[in-house]
């Protein structure tokens, strides 16, 4: 019986390693080599408040602003006012950041939430970059955290440093509202993310997330995840170039009308996160230690 079960274990063992390679190599050969990074004429300008077409700034430009925030939208005719409503009135009551409030940057095609935020960092003009969800879930003036533990990390290497918002806090609230199987496919989701990605970060998801001009243009335009688990690539980047990160709880409420669907979702997720860590793993994906924007 035991060499029965040997021979067993080690068939098993085989095929596993036969099937990680097959997907390695699966991995390797679509992966492309560079992130795309192409710009669509139309999505080179935007309409100014004299109903002209008026040119977008590059993140390479000099900053003109202390702080650009980027919301993606798509379908969001419900949320987002109510969310731009709390945003622009906190900020205006901070009489900081100008009169220059909103620029609207239409895309082209549907390129993923990551890929929609990338093209709004592209066209920053401030000093510091937020990352905001369109369904407010987070209270805007929670960036006031944010904003202390970016600071809380200098002197910043290279001017490169990432505040992100965490929900961890609130994990245990959470998975008493929620069912056995989607608490399930949250801590597989947070286990792969720990094994295979981002060490050190409890919550990756969080849309709430303030970054320097340095630390984004350095992290975006190494990005290749376009889809929900960008955020992941995008921090497995920073801690490859060694950008400081400081986790900070924020206020979160969950607001109806998410995009996600908990299983599907979670599966595009989990591939996207095996893609990520084989496709760097394999040399498909490479990290260089400087790299400029188209």
């Amino acid at each position: 019986m035991a060499p029965l079960l040997l021979q067993l274990a080690v068939l098993g063992a085989a095929l596993a390693a036969v099937a990680l390679i097959l997907i390695s190599f699966v991995a390797f050969i679509t992966a492309t080599e560079m992130p795309h990074l192409h710009r669509h004429e139309d999505e080179k300008f935007f309409l100014n408040a004299r109903v002209q077409r008026e040119a977008l700034p590059s993140i390479r430009d000099s900053p003109t602003k202390q702080l650009s925030v980027v919301v993606p939208s798509y379908n969001e005719e419900k949320r987002l006012p109510v969310m731009m409503d709390e945003a622009l009135g906190y900020l205006e009551e901070r009489q900081k950041y100008g009169s220059d409030k909103v620029r609207v940057i239409t895309l082209v095609k549907n390129r993923g939430k990551g890929g929609a935020i990338r093209m709004g960092v592209f066209s920053s003009r401030g000093k510091k970059i937020l990352m905001a969800d369109a369904d407010g879930a987070t209270k805007f003036p929670d960036i006031e955290k944010l904003e202390k533990g970016l600071n809380d990390l200098q002197p910043w290497p290279d001017q490169m440093a990432i505040a992100c918002g965490s929900r961890a806090h609130l994990e245990k609230e959470s998975i008493a509202q929620r069912s056995y199987f989607r608490t399930l496919l949250m801590y597989g989701f947070h286990f792969l993310v720990w094994f295979l990605c981002v060490k050190g970060i409890r919550d990756t998801q969080c849309g709430f997330k303030l970054l320097t001009r340095e630390a984004a243009s350095r992290t975006f335009s190494s990005l290749h995840i376009e889809r929900w688990a960008f955020d992941v690539e995008l921090l497995y980047i920073a801690q490859f170039f060694k950008i400081p990160i400081a986790e900070i709880a924020v206020n979160w409420t969950e607001i109806e009308g998410s995009k996600l669907v908990p299983f599907w979702s979670w599966l595009q997720m989990g591939k996207d996160l095996l893609l990520i860590r084989l496709r760097y793993l394999t040399g498909a994906w490479r990290l260089e230690q400087t790299r400029k924007v188209n």
